[in-house]
């Protein structure tokens, strides 16, 4: 009788443990493509109800190859921002490259970063017979700590993924 009053006990506390209510714990867009709005210079990726946005100052890509083991290595600040943001429903380019963005998806909850780098390494893109036709940057971000509604999500690496981009 012990025995299975220890085990209902054991199973209520349990059942009644409370996780803090973590809505953000990871995300996961590596199969997705990073676009750019054709207006602003805001790259990001779609995952159905989720994106993940980059917003630079216009003129920061590189538009040259960046130097061997010398990557462009940019500050999360104010001018350079990461968002990632969780939508009540299924989101598109036009729900943030608009003019005017859409009433719906709304956007439920968003993190912003607060600290970490944004590292971009830009080679040149070259076609089938081996002329430069562009350049893909391959963005990083490292150490980046993400806040938002009193939670904070931290990664210590996360490959943004690469941007081409034709002349």
């Amino acid at each position: 009788m012990k025995n299975i009053l220890g085990v209902l006990l054991l199973a209520f506390f349990l059942h009644s443990c409370d996780d803090g209510d973590m809505t953000l714990q990871s995300f996961n867009f590596d199969s997705q493509s990073v676009l750019k709005c054709s207006d602003t210079n805001l790259l990001y990726k779609i995952n159905d109800s989720e994106a993940l946005l980059l917003s630079l100052p216009e003129g920061t890509l590189p538009t040259e190859e960046t130097p061997d083991d010398e990557p462009l290595e940019l500050s999360v600040n104010s001018s350079h921002k990461i968002i990632y943001r969780k939508y009540s429903d299924n989101v598109t380019s036009s729900s943030f490259c608009g003019e005017i963005p859409p009433a719906t998806p709304v956007v439920t909850n968003e993190w912003n970063a607060n600290g970490g780098f944004i590292i971009i390494i830009t080679d040149y893109l070259y076609d089938s017979s081996n002329e430069i036709i562009g350049l893909t940057h391959n963005i990083t971000f490292q150490n980046v700590s993400l806040e938002g509604g009193g939670e904070t999500f931290n990664f210590e690496t996360y490959i943004f993924g690469n941007y081409e981009e034709e002349f």
